[in-house]
């Protein structure tokens, strides 16, 4: 769960920690699935998902999976984004299948700019510093583990367990696994549903556990270039038009416009969950947003908390600028990137359409590509949130399990435009700040690596039956 989650939702219960990390045989096991594929670099620029894929084939292989079992794909032009597909057969003809979804490839990193280097796994007092110990290497991991586990003892599971890792879900002009499998492969990812990075936990002040989180729907993230442009001239006799204004002033309506407020289900019973547990002030704010979206004093208090602000709306923010050819001359182009997360159920040209309206006749806005499909929440369905519920309570007694939709973007949108609903399951706790994933020195404590890979895997076989 990337996006911060307010500490005021629930008072919470702790659980206790978990043993020290890699206490358990099985854990030395996975950890050295999990250290190799840290280490192996998968970043766009430099890295191989391909590689990656490769040695998850060859440990799956191993454990006793049969090549036809195992399929590692690509494309030519982007032979280094690879990725791949692995099936444990059901017993069951007609149980449909379930799908473990998580992405191969990282953020860039640039070592002059860690403290440590980002890939090499490093142990330093509760954490593991490492490029993608926690995005989404973490879930990639425990679900090729969970497959070879249940390979090794035997396990017969009433419903086929997929696995697909996939690379380009950090970039957007990568080639994405994900979509092409979509596209082109459906039958061979095809699923009732599948699981997915997007839910998770977070970490109070206090080092304990505060909630969990179960993502059922996604915003969609969509990119926009607004451009002015002018003849130019000597910078020595302005006029008044002037690119680079007018593209500030276009930006600066963007920067004072709020997207209504709307409510999905899934957002309807997060912030109805949210209030039980909040001080009076906000409690009573949300409480009046959900009776009337237009409460512009209830929506002042409420969207103080950038996490709420962003889950009640669309939102848009000037990302990139780009301006002028020189120093003494009068711009002749000005540029921006707007990058906006769409509420589920909006649309990219509703969204460009209103974009355009507040830029205003001398700034021209038009959406980039590639352009992705609007997120299709999934249901909040019972067959979903019970056994994440059940498995949870064993694992994190006492803890809060919330329903959020994410204000970042994943890849279930390519799986859900096709038909295959996506829940981003719990597991995994972060720190208030993020822990660094997209940033610097990202890291996880290894309590959270350990005890998630527990509950994920307990997770899978009460879905597989």
């Amino acid at each position: 769960m990337r996006a911060r989650t307010t500490a005021t939702i629930l008072g919470l219960a702790a659980i206790a920690s978990a043993a020290s990390a890699q206490d358990r045989p099985d854990q030395k096991r996975y950890f050295g699935l999990y250290k190799q594929l840290v280490e192996t670099n998968t970043t766009l620029s430099t890295g191989s998902c391909t590689q990656a894929a490769a040695q998850i084939g060859a440990r799956l292989t191993a454990a006793g999976y049969a090549d036809s079992d195992v399929t590692l794909f690509s494309v030519p032009e982007r032979a280094k984004e690879g990725g791949i597909v692995a099936v444990l057969k059901g017993s069951d003809a007609k149980a449909k299948p379930m799908l473990l979804l998580g992405h191969l490839d990282v953020v860039e990193a640039k070592r002059a700019d860690w403290v440590r280097d980002p890939f090499t796994l490093i142990e330093e007092g509760d954490y593991y510093y490492a490029r993608g110990t926690v995005d989404d290497k973490a879930m990639a991991s425990v679900w090729a583990d969970t497959l070879i586990r249940l390979k090794q003892e035997g396990y017969k599971p009433k419903r086929t367990i997929k696995l697909a890792l996939t690379c380009g879900e950090e970039t957007t002009f990568a080639f994405n696994g994900a979509e092409w499998l979509a596209k082109n492969k459906r039958d061979l990812i095809d699923a009732e549903f599948a699981l997915n990075e997007g839910g998770g936990g977070r970490y109070g002040p206090d080092g304990k556990p505060q909630l969990l989180a179960l993502q059922v729907g996604e915003k969609a993230a969509q990119n926009y270039t607004f451009e002015a442009t002018n003849k130019g001239g000597h910078s020595s006799q302005p006029v008044p038009t002037n690119a680079i204004y007018e593209l500030s002033d276009a930006l600066k309506a963007v920067q004072g416009y709020e997207f209504p407020i709307k409510f999905s289900d899934t957002t309807r019973a997060f912030f109805g969950m949210a209030a039980l547990g909040s001080p009076p002030p906000l409690r009573a704010a949300i409480t009046k947003l959900l009776a009337d979206p237009s409460d512009a004093a209830a929506d002042t208090i409420v969207s103080a908390d950038k996490m709420m602000h962003s889950t009640l709306r669309t939102t848009c923010v000037a990302t990139i600028v780009n301006a002028g050819h020189a120093e003494n001359a009068l711009p002749q182009r000005a540029t921006a990137n707007v990058n906006c997360r769409i509420f589920p159920g909006e649309t990219v040209q509703g969204t460009l359409a209103k974009l355009q309206e507040l830029a205003g006749a001398k700034v021209k806005v038009s959406a980039n590509a590639p352009i992705r499909p609007t997120a299709i929440p999934p249901a909040l369905d019972p067959k979903i949130t019970g056994p994440v519920k059940a498995v949870a309570a064993k694992h994190y007694p006492g803890l809060p399990l919330l329903p959020l939709m994410s204000t970042g973007a994943t890849d279930g949108v390519f799986l859900e435009a096709v038909g295959i609903p996506v829940y981003g399951v719990p597991g995994f706790f972060t720190d208030a700040d993020g822990n660094g994933t997209h940033g610097l020195n990202e890291r996880i404590r290894k309590d959270s690596l350990y005890q998630g890979r527990d509950y994920l895997f307990d997770l899978v076989k009460a879905f597989a039956g």
